[in-house]
């Protein structure tokens, strides 16, 4: 029995011996083959002062996600660190050999996926900026993965074999490998700590090399042939991806049309060089070419998709001619000396226009039109054809009754008074009541009577008077007549070889040679039994009931007007001349002005303060122009200069005959609307949009306008 004994012991030293010694040669190979392998190759960076032969089972995590997120993978760590320990003693030596060479073999592979996972990770933070610690999770997420399939094989391999081994000493291997377990997981997160510190390293190697995108596994499917779910981090990079694409696709289309101003803008700059740089033939003669080139290329298009083919290399080509012009050095002062010269001529063309424009103006304003100029005619030959020329209006006797409403208007122009007399009619609460005195010059007396008998205004009392009636009213008397029949008068007005050259030829208007313009300054003469007079422009509109004007009271004052302040040209110092001491001495040159069209007159304050006589005081220290031009405004501020009281701005609204800007608002809203200005309704410069407040008080029908075609 001891003998027996003895021999089973020596054969299990044998086997013993036989079964340790392969271990012990593979596993010294395998460390030499493991430590030449480049540790910067693999995914995860493992230092080099680790030992493998403490590395005993590859790190298991558990992740919380689904099976689905999983990836088989194979890692080489796993079983280069595989010692004598792990493995049971029954297991033959070309058995073990043939799995280390396998597993060697595997390493290298995973090592090569280990590296496009790799570049794989870094193309994915250089789209989508991922920071250190999601990346880390990544990485471990994948190395779990690995470590899980390779846990299994190993398993397998190990069942196999530990069928003969001693069921004790397998389970304390097991305790070995726990103990190993945290060892090897500190291991993993020191490497991915290293890896995330080389990223900014790879990134700019990546930038110089064009690194192919690797095939990643999930993109690959399956083993069922089934195509595998992407993880949300992979799912997150293509939206980013497409998300970028589509902002590039709209940035490229926010500027459209690009070429077609960029050729635009280069023949600006091609014009300016070529004034600049007239002096270098040479290169005004290419500038001339390019720009042929480039308006030939342009042609009438308006979108980049109708320019011609060749317009980029024209493009081009006239980019380059420029940046020659800028290298041009050009004298300065001779450009400046030019540039003045230019600029000097233009102004001179400029004043040249400005004064050719106002007297085009002035002549178009006074020009009459056919039909107008054919009206008076036709009357005059009907009045003294049809024998009415002692005929009189009805109720003559409301003439000089001062408690009724009477108004004064002067004027020449037959069509322009029938629309005046017409508007303030038909808005009169009691037209009775109204009292209408029109006085006119010889030439036009005949024609403005016979329009007013051939159409009487209703129940209201009309005059019609010759201004030659007035024989008190001479050179002798007035001022204003003596220097109107002056020959320095008719020089300034038809500009002969004595006159001087006014620059405002708004003053040279043949108007104020007419008496009729003055007459305003004579209401207490020409009514000598009324009290209060409405003085009414023939280029007014009534659109509402008057007689209220009658009721204001003028508190002392002799004129009621509306002030026209609010606009800076309607101050005193618009219209008198202050550099003279006589008029900085009595007036303020900021003080409001007012407007004449619609002015209510108080006749007995008018005689109690004598204006008449102040009238033509102003007129004769004015015999020289010097204290304002002619017309009657100026003349008016000064005579009735601190005897005006404001009136309501809605009574007359001003400036149909110049201003389109006026708010309709304001016109509806106005007693009486004023065409003042040169753009008077009757006129062909008219302003459209205010004939139609005018020619609904003419009536077309009439048959003296039909037989002058008169119509607006």
């Amino acid at each position: 029995m001891a003998t027996r004994k003895s021999k089973r012991r020596t054969v299990l030293g044998f086997l013993l011996l036989s079964v340790l010694a392969p271990i012990v040669l593979y596993t010294d190979r395998i460390t030499k083959v493991s430590n030449s392998i480049p540790i910067s190759d693999f995914g995860r960076e493992i230092p080099n002062q680790v030992s493998f032969d403490s590395l005993q089972e590859p790190v298991r995590i558990v992740h919380s996600k689904s099976n689905a997120d999983a990836i088989s993978a194979r890692s080489v760590i796993g079983f280069t660190a595989l010692t004598a320990n792990e493995l049971p003693r029954g297991i033959s030596d070309e058995h073990k050999s043939r799995v280390l060479s396998a597993t060697y073999d595997e390493g290298k592979q995973l090592e090569r996926d280990s590296s496009d996972e790799k570049v794989d990770a870094t193309d994915q933070e250089k789209e989508r900026g991922l920071d250190k610690v999601g990346d880390q999770e990544h990485k471990s997420r994948a190395l779990s993965v690995m470590d899980e399939g390779i846990q299994s094989e190993k398993e397998g391999i190990i069942e196999q074999v530990v069928r003969s081994a001693n069921l004790a000493e397998g389970e304390k291997n097991m305790e070995n490998n726990e103990g190993t377990q945290s060892e090897n997981k500190g291991m993993i997160e020191q490497a991915a700590s290293r890896e995330s510190d080389k990223k900014p390293e790879m990134e700019e190697k990546n930038k110089e090399k064009k690194i192919e995108a690797p095939t990643f596994p999930w993109k690959q499917g399956n083993k069922d042939g089934k195509p595998s779910e992407l993880v949300p981090s992979q799912v997150r990079t293509r939206k980013h991806r497409r998300r970028s694409t589509n902002n590039d696709r709209s940035g490229a289309t926010t500027l459209p049309d690009v070429r077609v101003r960029q050729l635009k803008d280069q023949l600006v700059k091609a014009k300016v060089y070529l004034g600049l740089c007239r002096s270098n033939t040479n290169f005004v003669r290419e500038l001339q070419a390019r720009i042929r080139d480039v308006e030939r290329a342009l042609g009438d298009a308006t979108k980049d998709s109708e320019l011609h083919t060749n317009s980029r290399e024209k493009l081009r080509a006239m980019e380059e001619t420029l940046a020659k012009g800028k290298q041009i050095q050009e004298n300065c002062s001779a450009v400046i000396n030019k540039l003045q010269a230019i600029l000097h001529s233009t102004e001179e063309q400029l004043n040249a226009h400005k004064k050719q424009a106002i007297y085009l103006t002035q002549l178009a304003a006074k020009t009459l039109p056919k039909g107008l100029h054919c009206l008076p005619l036709r009357l005059t030959t009907e009045f003294y054809i049809s024998n009415v020329s002692q005929e009189e209006f009805p109720t003559q006797e409301k003439l000089e009754d001062p408690k009724l409403y009477h108004y004064a208007l002067f004027s020449d122009n037959v069509l322009a008074a029938a629309v005046v007399v017409n508007s303030t009619v038909l808005h009169a609460k009691n037209p009775e009541n109204h009292v209408f005195h029109i006085v006119t010059d010889r030439l036009n007396y005949a024609a403005m009577k016979m329009w007013f008998l051939a159409n009487p205004p209703g129940k209201a009392t009309i005059q019609i008077r010759n201004v030659e009636e007035f024989t008190w009213l001479n050179s002798s008397y007035s001022p204003v007549l003596k220097q109107l029949g002056s020959k320095s008068m008719i020089d300034y007005y038809f500009k002969t070889h004595r006159a001087i050259s006014d620059e405002n030829l708004k003053f040279r208007n043949p108007k104020y040679l007419s008496i009729l313009n003055h007459l305003r300054f004579y209401l207490p003469e020409i009514f000598p039994k009324l009290d209060k007079v409405l003085f009414l422009d023939d280029d007014v509109v009534v659109q509402r009931d008057l007689t209220a004007l009658w009721s204001i009271d003028l508190k002392g004052k002799v004129n009621g007007a509306v002030e026209t302040c609010g606009e800076s040209f309607h101050r005193f110092d618009r219209y008198l001349n202050f550099s003279n001491p006589l008029i900085a001495e009595n007036f303020n040159p900021r003080a409001c002005g007012w407007a004449y069209g619609m002015n209510i007159f108080d006749l007995v304050e008018w005689r109690k303060q004598n204006i008449t006589d102040v009238y033509h005081s102003w007129q004769k220290l004015n015999q020289d122009r010097l204290l304002w031009k002619l017309g009657t405004l100026p003349a008016g501020l000064v005579t009735f200069w601190n005897r005006t009281l404001p009136l309501d701005r809605s009574w007359h609204v001003l400036g149909l005959g110049y201003n389109p800007n006026i708010r309709q608002e304001d016109i509806k809203k106005a007693a009486v609307i004023h065409y003042n200005g040169n753009m008077k309704p009757w006129l062909e410069i008219g302003l459209p949009k205010y004939r139609s407040y005018w020619s609904k008080y003419v009536d077309f029908n009439q048959v003296f306008l039909r037989e002058c075609n008169v119509n607006f």
